[in-house]
């Protein structure tokens, strides 16, 4: 079977995505509420009794808004560094001791066959991390709400199948948007958040013969388009020397309303 996956719903309202293989089912972080998560799941004829457990990649609200809900109503294992659950405790409610689970950067842990490696991230959070899948020869790299790709993040993705990767805004449209200029400051900066032409800049240097798609994500509502994204992404990357056709490579779309289509990463 391999890895295959769907990005449930990506944006600043809201963000989960489902990983999955032979014997392990896997959800990335909990952004919306129990009711929408079960609704999103639901489309990709999916119920939450079907999912192993919860990985959390920081604890800004958009990522745990039904963390909660969702893991006391299937009595699900949640897993996160320690510096997170410090940060998210008190926003989650009960949560059952034993389904309180660290799993610190760097430390590879194995869910019958599919391995997770979490991996250090630059943003305004207390120990925000992205995740590498691996199932044999198989790799799925998962990295959104970073602020700028560093040589460390870069090797962690290095030689990944199929990519989920941040492309948060278009520079001239955040400036010129209606945010005050500190959350504008914040968003441009190195703990903020990727620009598409970050991303473009990101994707010319991680593209390999191995790579064969890339999802762009968390894409801002008020300040980047689905279009505009895709452009300015593989415009970059042309301009960085990669050329590619949609059949060696494809840049493909997340939305805040919708899951994306299930996707194998053998495909």
């Amino acid at each position: 079977m391999g890895i295959s996956f769907s990005v449930l719903s990506s944006g600043s309202t809201g963000n989960a995505t489902i990983v999955r293989n032979e014997d392990t089912t896997l959800l990335i972080d909990a952004g919306l509420s129990a009711r929408r998560i079960d609704e999103l799941l639901k489309e990709r004829e999916m119920m939450g009794e079907e999912i192993d457990g919860i990985l959390i990649t920081h604890e800004h609200s958009d990522h745990i808004r039904g963390l909660g809900a969702v893991a006391r109503k299937y009595n699900l294992p949640i897993y996160a560094n320690e510096k997170t659950w410090e940060a998210m405790t008190k926003s989650l409610g009960k949560i059952a001791e034993e389904n309180r689970i660290v799993l610190e950067s760097h430390e590879v842990k194995d869910f019958g066959t599919l391995r997770v490696e979490p991996f250090e991230i630059s943003h305004d959070a207390a120990a925000p991390v992205g995740y590498c899948f691996y199932d044999g020869d198989e790799k799925l790299g998962v990295a959104t709400d970073l602020g700028y790709v560093s040589d460390k993040v870069k090797k962690a993705l290095d030689g990944s199948d199929v990519l989920v990767l941040e492309a948060n805004h278009d520079i001239e449209m955040l400036r010129m948007g209606r945010y005050p200029w500190n959350t504008k400051r914040r968003i441009l900066g190195d703990m903020g958040h990727l620009s598409n032409i970050s991303a473009g800049d990101a994707l010319s240097e991680l593209l390999t013969g191995d790579t064969k798609r890339t999802y762009l994500a968390h894409l801002s509502l008020d300040h980047n388009m689905m279009e505009l994204a895709r452009m300015t992404v593989r415009d970059t990357m042309e301009d960085r020397g990669c050329f590619f056709k949609d059949s060696e490579f494809k840049l493909c779309d997340t939305y805040y309303d919708r899951p994306t289509p299930w996707d194998k990463v053998s495909e």
